[in-house]
């Protein structure tokens, strides 16, 4: 992370419009402190929502390999067989 990017809520309540057109252009978050501390993030939107899928993804995986664990799946050839079976209407 850019240090040139972790600045104090008093910058960023002076200069909230250039800090988030900075944001959006460079796609490189902002760490805002608070008291020494840091206390938020700020990312644009598309990053925002390139993290989220990225968690629900990981998520899907994590919840796959349990399953797997337990015994919860059935080969590729048993559902390849099945989704033919229902595509030909039997």
């Amino acid at each position: 992370m850019d240090l040139k990017n972790i600045k104090p809520i008093s910058y960023i309540k002076a200069n909230a419009a250039q800090v988030l057109d900075r944001v959006n252009e460079t796609h490189a978050p902002y760490v805002v402190t608070q008291n020494g501390e840091a206390r938020a993030v700020i990312i644009d939107p598309e990053t925002y929502q390139k993290t989220q899928d990225a968690l629900k993804l990981l998520r899907l995986l994590v919840q796959s390999e349990a399953e797997i664990q337990k015994g919860n799946f059935i080969s590729q050839d048993e559902l390849f067989a099945s989704l033919e079976q229902e595509l030909n209407g039997k």
